[in-house]
This record gives structure tokens, sequence and C-alpha cells, in this order.
């Protein structure tokens, strides 16, 4: 048995102000290769994921869709999603 996981993570400060997308391959419970909007590319943390790091990173449209996933992925489901959970914070105990 084998397993693959991609994590996306938005990070936001001060609402959609500052905005950080973290996106990262994992597979068998190991990170291979991770995107980081602040760095701007990827990286490799295991040989096989510094290959795949150098392909995607030479590949126009791979950067393209990675470096305007902050806008397309993390603010639109900010959009979507803040009514529900920024909106509701401190509702608890009322």
């Amino acid at each position: 048995w084998f397993q693959e996981m991609t994590i996306k993570e938005c990070h936001f400060i001060n609402g959609t102000e500052k905005v950080r997308l973290v996106d990262r391959y994992i597979y068998n419970r190991m990170q291979d290769v991770m995107f980081d909007s602040d760095v701007g590319h990827f990286v490799g943390f295991t040989p096989a994921g510094e290959r795949w790091a150098k392909d995607w990173n030479s590949d126009p449209a791979i950067m393209e869709n990675e470096r305007t996933a902050v806008d397309w992925y993390c603010r639109h489901n900010y959009d979507l999603d803040a009514p529900f959970i920024v909106e509701r914070r401190g509702e608890r105990g009322a």
C-alpha cells in the first residue's frame, strides 16, 4: 500500500492583504516537493522531489498556475468561506 497526498495551505494576514500559498506533495508520509508562494518556486526534499522540482520550475505553464494560485485558489476560497469562518469568532459561549 502507498499513500499520495497534495496539501494546499492558504495563510492569510489581515484578511486578503497578504496571502501565502504552500503546496505540499507527500508520498508515504514523506514530503517530496513543496511550492511556497513567498519563495516563488518548487523545492525538492528527496531525490525524486528534487527532480520534479527542477522539471516543474522549468515549465512556464506549471509555474504560471502555481504563482497565480494565490488569487484563483486562496483569495477565491477566502471570499466564499469568510462569512462562515472569520465572522463567527467569539460567538461561542453566547
